[in-house]
C-alpha cells in the first residue's frame, strides 16, 4: 500500500492514549477501571502499542498449516480399539493418541492402520520395557512417526509412587533411550498441573524443571533425548496462546544449555478443570476456544475432548462432534493457512515474554533449591499449586469466575442424576504412597455434587 495515504497522520504515543482514556473515564480511576488484575500476577493494560514491546517479534519454530487433528483411543478390547482408529482416521483424524493400562496384541491393535498419513501417540499407563521394546520394534518397521510419552517423573507427580522403584524405573527408561536415541521416547506431562489448578507461571516453571530432571540426569549418560511437552490449555484465550509461546521460548534456553536440539514437539489437550456436567453443551463453546488458543499458540498436535467426556464412556456421537470441531477449524474457518499469524501482536507478544520471564524466575528459584523432585518430595510443589487452585475456587465460588449454566444462569430443569455412566469428581483412593500425589480437580465439582443430591 502507498505511504501517501499515511504520511499526513502522526502517530500516537502511550501517554496521549492514556491521557485520552483517562478523560473519557470522566473521573473514575483508570487503574481501579480498566486496569485487569488476574491469578498469574499479570496486570493487563486496555492497549499496548510499540512502547511496550520492543525486544523484536516471536519467530514461532512451528508452522500453524502443519498441525495435527488427534483423537484419542482407549486400548482395552484390540479389536474394538482397531476398529475405532480404523473410522477416526477415515473419517478425518490425522494423528491417534492411544492410551492403555496393560500389555496388549500389538498386531491385532494396528492392523491395516495406513502409519504414512498419521502421527501415533502412545500413553501407557505401565513401564515394561520388554513390552516397549515390541512396541518400537514393530512400529519401526513400519516407518511409523511415534512419540512414546513415556514419564517416569509425571507418574510419580500423579500417582504419588514410582512404577517400581527410582533406581528400577530410571534403569528401564535408561535401556530404552540407548537403543533407541534416535526416537521420540521421553516426555513431559504438564495437563496435570493445569488440571490440577496450577497457574500459567507455575505450569510453565514446573514443566521446565520437570523437563531439566531428564535432561539433566541423561546428559550424565552421554544421552541426548527429545522431548515432547503435552499441556493442557484453558479458556483464558490470549494467555492461553501467550502460555504455548512462552514454553517454546523457555525450552530453547534450556536445550541450548545442554547444546542439544532447541526444537520441542508439543501436544495439545483441553483443560478438564473448566468441564461441566450440568449445561453440558457449553463444553463444546469451551473446548472450540481451547483449540484455537492451542493452534494460534504453535502446537504440533491438538487432541480432541468430547463434549460429555467426563460423564459418559466414549461414544461414537461425541468422539465425532469433537473431531469434527477440530476439522471445521481446519478445513472451513483457516486456521491452517497462516505460519504464526499472532506475530504482530503487541498484546500477545507482551504476555508472552510476561509468562517466560516469571517462569524463568520460578525455575531458577526450584534449581537453586535442590530441583524439581526434591520440591515434590518435600511437598512443595503440591503445596504452591493447592494455594494457587485455592484463590481460583474462591474466585469461581464469588461468581468473578464464571461457567454459564453452572455458576452463572443455571437451568435447574437440567437433570444428569441418570445419565452419568462415569464418575465425574476427583477420584481418592487412600494407600501409602511415596509423595503426595498432584490430584486433578474440577472447578464445578461441589455444586454439582449439591445439585445432583439435589435431584428428585
Amino acid at each position: 500500500m502507498s505511504d501517501f495515504l499515511f504520511k499526513d497522520f502522526k502517530g500516537v504515543s502511550a501517554k496521549e492514549w492514556k491521557q485520552q482514556i483517562q478523560v473519557d473515564l470522566k473521573g473514575a480511576d483508570y487503574n481501579e477501571t480498566l486496569i485487569w488484575k488476574n491469578i498469574e500476577g499479570i496486570d493487563v493494560k486496555p492497549f499496548y502499542n510499540e512502547e511496550d514491546y520492543d525486544s523484536g517479534f516471536y519467530k514461532n519454530s512451528n508452522p500453524n498449516e502443519n498441525w495435527k487433528a488427534c483423537q484419542k483411543i482407549f486400548i482395552d478390547d484390540e479389536s474394538i480399539a482397531n476398529r475405532l482408529t480404523l473410522d477416526a482416521i477415515q473419517r478425518g483424524a490425522e494423528a491417534i493418541y492411544f492410551t492403555s493400562e496393560k500389555e496388549f496384541n500389538i498386531i491385532s491393535v494396528f492392523n491395516e492402520v495406513p502409519f504414512s498419513d498419521i502421527k501415533i501417540y502412545i500413553n501407557l499407563n505401565f513401564l515394561s520395557e520388554g513390552f516397549y521394546n515390541q512396541l518400537i520394534s514393530f512400529l519401526s518397521e513400519k516407518n511409523a512417526t511415534v512419540f512414546y510419552n513415556i514419564d517416569i517423573i509425571g507418574n510419580l507427580a500423579k500417582d504419588g509412587n514410582w512404577y517400581k522403584n527410582l533406581n528400577d524405573d530410571h534403569s528401564v527408561l535408561e535401556n530404552i533411550l540407548k537403543d533407541n536415541s534416535e526416537k521420540n521416547i521421553l516426555s513431559i506431562d504438564a495437563t496435570l498441573y493445569q488440571n490440577a489448578g496450577a497457574n500459567m507461571v507455575q505450569q510453565l516453571a514446573y514443566s521446565l524443571a520437570h523437563a531439566n530432571e531428564y535432561l539433566n540426569h541423561f546428559s550424565n549418560k552421554n544421552l541426548q533425548p527429545t522431548l515432547t511437552f503435552k499441556v493442557a490449555v484453558g479458556t483464558n484465550y490470549f494467555f492461553e496462546i501467550a502460555k504455548i509461546r512462552a514454553l517454546r521460548n523457555l525450552y530453547t534456553l534450556l536445550a541450548k544449555e545442554y547444546g542439544i536440539s532447541e526444537e520441542c514437539h508439543i501436544i495439545a489437550f483441553p483443560s478438564k478443570r473448566n468441564k461441566t456436567i450440568y449445561d453440558y453443551n457449553v463444553n463444546l463453546l469451551r473446548t472450540t476456544t481451547e483449540y484455537m488458543s492451542a493452534i494460534l499458540g504453535g502446537a504440533n498436535s491438538i487432541c480432541s475432548l468430547s463434549y460429555d467426556a467426563i460423564y459418559h464412556k466414549s461414544n461414537e456421537f461425541g468422539e465425532r462432534i469433537g473431531r469434527n470441531q477440530l476439522l471445521i477449524l481446519k478445513s472451513e474457518s483457516y486456521f491452517n493457512s497462516e505460519n504464526n499469524p499472532t506475530e504482530g501482536s503487541y498484546y500477545i507478544e507482551y504476555l508472552t515474554q510476561q509468562l517466560s520471564e516469571k517462569a524463568l524466575n520460578l525455575f531458577k528459584e526450584i534449581e537453586s533449591s535442590g530441583g524439581f523432585l526434591k520440591h515434590l518430595k518435600e511437598g512443595k510443589i503440591q503445596r504452591k499449586i493447592k494455594e494457587t487452585a485455592e484463590k481460583e475456587q474462591q474466585l469461581f465460588n464469588e461468581g468473578k469466575i464464571v461457567l454459564l449454566g453452572t455458576n452463572k444462569h443455571p437451568n435447574e430443569k437440567d437433570l444428569m442424576k441418570n445419565d452419568l455412566e462415569l464418575f465425574p469428581f476427583m477420584k481418592m483412593n487412600p494407600r501409602k504412597t511415596l509423595i503426595e500425589p498432584i490430584l486433578e480437580n474440577r472447578l464445578s465439582e461441589e455444586i454439582e455434587k449439591e445439585r445432583l443430591q439435589n435431584e428428585e
